[in-house]
């Protein structure tokens, strides 16, 4: 039988006149995994500070097993700003001992990249004062996981790391034999690593077992449960009235109620997004052209970030545009946004950026825009306008809006100024969906919202009719919300990944062994890329290989042509849904034909 590592005994916890925590028993045992989740402000946080002795109960006991090893990360780290990396995570240990030590090495590859800390000036030996809160961040984490524990408690891991970063410490919690207590609102991070998950409402700790898609189906068939008790409770009372009209019933038999398994709560619910119906939506708003970019250079000062660039965003187009830190991500939204805002006067160091007449963009950037603190929410959302068409026939007012993400009768007097990071954040996604418009860039769009908000934001965006751009280290938001990933791996060329995420980490793998073989092998041709400048062959390639190396270059040649073609072919038969069926078929064949081709292209590459 497993040990409890940490009893809560009637927990209460009261912040002024707001109960987080009420009476709250729950039990850590080894080799427990579990999730945290519940709204922004209902006392997640507290909870595991709680749990952790960080913080005093009000009312009941918390208990620790003897020698219990507990590791913290808490959200504001305590490092010491003289110390340098190395003091902090390695310690006092010898560069041989920790340079032999596996465990070590795959900690620091995984969060930094590389035992150097490519990154960071002085590897190791930098000083971490003038560090940013995300490189910080990562160094807290490398500290706590270089330690044996018995039981960690991370409060929200994930921020400040990328994709790869996240799918790295989701395989190595699964690794370690801790138990893990986390707060997080990466569900699928939540999914790959948590075997239980704790719900915190209303000062109410609801626990479910197995990961965040289970807990979605309990939480469901429960709601469905309580639903069908308050039609009940509603039935009685109208049979009472009934027979206080009436005089006294007739014997009637009893219903009976049959608990359905969980997935038939989703039997007969449609997919989220009626794809071609939103495409005719889309063209109806948009024409056939949205941005087209021909021979486009991206720079960041001097920095070129992406070179040769030809690529179109066509309408209703869901893109997920993923990559590596400073590959460009932003700096294209930007280009994009600039060409947009000025009429298509302002353009990008090379090539040319065409904008359609009708785009009518919103961008969501990484920063919270200032508003006057004095304002209150609604009137802040109704200064942009008092009623919003999101498509489809939905027509919402600022305060049934407002309502969808959070903000209550009450909550819209609060005022801006008296609101939290995550709140803010809400607001800035609100005000930008109020000016209805036809074409969306949202970057990190998921920083400080819960898990509520996120899925309220994606039942919006299901139903939105127009063209959607994504950049985002949320996996489960980029699956969720669009039909396309491309990714910039940092070699300055844009990439579509049919595959989507689980190519791009394949192909970043790739990569990182690529650079620390002997001798690096070349990389396959890219979406995007200059097609006139050949990538350098192996010398050592046989004739034969040479010859399928130059067929496989031309056939992809062709692929691409044809991609371009059929997009214009899809935005011009747009309303045209057999037509539109038949182009998507096709496309999806050319896509996975490509990427068997670059396959076998790397394959002859390296193997040649």
């Amino acid at each position: 039988m497993a040990t409890n590592l940490v009893n809560l005994e009637a927990v209460g916890k009261v912040y002024g006149t707001r109960t987080l925590l009420d009476g709250v028993s729950l039990g850590v045992g080894e080799g427990d995994r579990i999730g945290v989740v519940g709204r922004n402000g209902d006392g997640k946080t507290t909870l595991v500070r709680i749990l952790s002795k960080l913080e005093p109960a009000d009312t009941g006991r918390v208990t620790h097993a003897g020698g219990l090893r507990l590791g913290v990360l808490t959200q504001h780290d305590s490092l010491d700003p003289a110390a340098t990396v190395r003091h902090e995570v390695i310690g006092d240990m010898a560069d041989h001992e920790w340079a032999g030590n596996a465990r070590i090495r795959d900690i620091l590859t995984g969060l930094f990249g590389g035992l150097d800390l490519p990154g960071f000036p002085q590897g190791l030996d930098t000083v971490i004062g003038p560090l940013s809160g995300g490189e910080r961040r990562r160094i807290a984490l490398a500290k706590l996981l270089i330690a044996e524990q018995d039981l960690i408690v991370l409060d929200e891991p994930t921020n400040h790391l990328d994709v790869e970063g996240i799918a790295w410490l989701a395989g190595h919690l699964r690794a370690r034999r801790s138990a893990l207590v986390c707060v997080t609102h990466d569900r699928w991070f939540l999914d790959q690593v948590c075997t239980r998950m704790w719900d915190v409402q209303r000062g109410t700790v609801y626990e479910y077992e197995g990961g965040y898609s289970d807990y979605v189906f309990a939480r469901a068939e429960r709601e469905r449960i309580a639903a069908t008790e308050e039609a009940k409770r509603q039935n009685l009372v109208r049979k009472e009235l009934a027979w206080l009209r009436r005089g006294a019933p007739a014997r009637t038999s009893k219903p009976r109620f049959r608990i359905e398994a969980a997935n038939a709560l989703i039997a007969d619910v449609p997919p989220p997004r009626d794809s071609a119906e939103l495409m005719r939506f889309a063209n109806s708003r948009l024409g056939k052209t949205v941005f087209e970019l021909e021979d486009v250079t991206v720079q960041a000062g001097p920095k070129v970030l992406l070179k040769h660039l030809t690529w179109q965003l066509g309408p209703g187009d869901r893109i997920g545009l993923v990559g590596v830190n400073g590959a460009g991500k932003t700096s294209l939204l930007r280009a994009l946004a600039a060409a947009a805002d000025s009429g298509g006067e302002e353009q990008p160091a090379g090539g040319r950026i065409r904008v359609g007449r009708t785009v009518r963009l919103a961008y969501l950037s990484q920063e919270v825009a200032e508003l006057d603190p004095d304002w209150r929410v609604l009137e802040a959302v109704e200064r942009v306008r008092s009623r919003v068409d999101l498509g489809k026939g939905r027509e919402m007012t600022a305060s049934q809006l407002c309502e969808r993400f959070g903000f209550g009768k009450e909550k819209q007097w609060t005022p801006v100024g008296d609101l939290s990071g995550g709140e803010r954040r809400r607001l800035q996604i609100l005000r930008l969906l109020m000016d209805e418009p036809n074409v969306l860039f949202l970057d990190e769009p998921t920083n400080d919202l819960d898990i509520e908000t996120l899925t309220q934001l994606e039942d919006l965006l299901d139903g939105w009719p127009g063209s959607l751009v994504v950049i985002s280290h949320d996996r489960y938001f980029v699956e969720r919300t669009t039909d396309r990933v491309y990714a910039l791996l940092g070699d300055g060329t844009l990439r579509m990944l049919p595959r989507g995420l689980d190519e791009y980490l394949e192909r970043r793998e790739r990569q990182r062994q690529a650079a620390t073989a002997p001798a690096a092998a070349p990389a396959a041709p890219a979406a995007g890329a200059d097609r006139s400048a050949k990538p350098a062959k192996p010398a050592a390639l046989s004739r034969a290989a040479q010859k399928e190396l130059q067929r496989i270059e031309r056939r992809l040649e062709r692929i691409e042509e044809r991609q371009a073609a059929l997009h214009a072919e899809l935005a011009e038969h747009a309303t045209d849904f057999a037509r539109v069926a038949e182009l998507d078929a096709e496309l999806r064949e050319l896509a996975g034909e490509r990427d068997e081709l670059e396959t076998r292209w790397l394959e002859l590459a390296e193997n040649g």
